[in-house]
């Protein structure tokens, strides 16, 4: 396992936070007994570290984070808490099952925040930090402290929060971008400047959480890695708080598609990113939209003519990663207005007619207009066609 042996400096470890952050956010509402299915998921997938819930938000909350620390092996299981007894006490009660456990506090940084939510100082904050990081070590050998809105926050007063967690026993330090707000040049600086002030930051696994606001979650936590982060904090289809979390697929995809350049190992079964992904649609009110990346349903779909002739010569043409590889069963190839004479008799020879030059032109014709009047076109269609009296000009209805 990767998880947070510190020696393994190319390990990455995946932070799945689907079943806390992830069900924050509207519609993702989930009931004890799906987030206990996902969870099981969750470990086939390979995630290291799965934060089941924020325990103190409800009495369900803390029985469904409990059940899932109980019954569910392989990843460390943990719980959310705020910089407070309560919150700490609730999570180590939820997460004391499991056979490796975590607490994550977290406490805001930035002068904003402090200021107009918390109403404390920055010397109340440290104390604050280095108090709950201290108590979560009576409850658990691993305890993570974030420090929120870290990407907006004073970057001498993150380096002092920083440290005290450290020295108050803290293993991980997330420096999430909580309202998504930088870049990725920003936050692979933070990283580094965080590794050449904080005391002791040899020995400790810094983490990224990234959010989607202006569409860059991904780009930062691979960012992030590449600034010295070896924890990256993510959701299935990049759900969570607003425009959502750094996908995980995503960034599994890219480690595993790009390791030339991103040469970091992880225990990410890549086969089962998909089924994870369906898993999640069919438990939440929501999919991911087609496009998404990976996952999405036209993410190994092809009506373009010039795509599909390329992907039949070659599949690398168009295809940087194999469907099979992310765990879809194939490559769609699908007939629309915009597809070529070779996919129409590729898929004509499959349904078992396989037509001459002269015979293929004539159905051909016969096919763009058709699929310039009806978006969905069926093998059924595809059959109608091969009679030279097709009714093309008949009135089509899309089911």
């Amino acid at each position: 396992m990767v998880e947070t042996d510190v020696k393994h400096t190319d390990g990455i470890v995946f932070f799945d936070t689907t079943l806390r952050d992830g069900e924050q956010s509207p519609g993702c509402t989930m009931h004890a007994d799906e987030k206990l299915r996902l969870a099981h998921q969750l470990a086939a997938l390979g995630v290291d570290v799965l934060e089941a819930g924020f325990a103190i938000a409800s009495t369900g909350d803390s029985e469904s984070i409990r059940a899932i620390a109980r019954d569910v092996k392989g990843p460390r299981i943990t719980s959310l808490a705020r910089c407070k007894r309560e919150d700490i006490e609730a999570a180590a009660y939820a997460i004391e099952p499991a056979a490796k456990n975590r607490i994550h506090v977290f406490l805001a940084s930035s002068d904003l925040h402090l200021e107009a939510k918390l109403k404390i100082t920055r010397a109340q904050a440290l104390e604050q930090a280095a108090e709950s990081v201290r108590l979560a070590c009576t409850y658990s050998d691993d305890v993570e402290f974030s420090a929120e809105d870290a990407t907006r926050t004073d970057p001498d007063f993150l380096t002092q929060i920083v440290t005290v967690a450290v020295q108050a026993g803290a293993k991980t330090i997330n420096l999430p971008d909580t309202v998504g707000y930088t870049t990725p040049a920003e936050y692979t600086r933070l990283f580094q400047r965080i590794k050449a002030t904080v005391p002791g930051i040899e020995n400790i696994i810094l983490s990224t959480h990234c959010h989607n606001d202006l569409g860059m979650a991904v780009a930062n936590s691979l960012a992030g890695i590449e600034g010295g982060a070896r924890q990256v904090e993510c959701t299935i289809n990049g759900i969570g708080e607003r425009a959502g979390n750094a996908a995980l697929e995503e960034i599994a995809a890219a480690l595993m598609v790009r390791r030339d350049v991103m040469p970091y190992t992880n225990n990410i079964v890549m086969t089962q990113l998909y089924p994870t992904s369906k898993m999640l649609a069919e438990t939440i009110s929501f999919g991911c939209s087609p496009n998404k990346a990976v996952v999405g349903a036209n993410a190994f779909a092809h009506e373009s003519g010039i795509h599909q002739h390329g992907m039949m010569a070659n599949p690398l043409t168009y295809e940087i990663m194999t469907p099979a590889s992310v765990g879809v069963a194939a490559t769609n190839m699908v007939l629309g207005k915009h597809s070529g004479r070779r996919a129409l008799a590729d898929r004509l020879s499959a349904l078992g007619h396989v037509l001459d030059r002269e015979e293929l032109d004539a159905v051909y014709g016969r096919f763009t207009a058709l699929a310039d009047r009806k978006k969905s076109i069926y093998d059924q269609d595809l059959l109608g066609l091969l009679k030279a009296e097709s009714p093309v000009l008949a009135p089509v209805l899309d089911m």
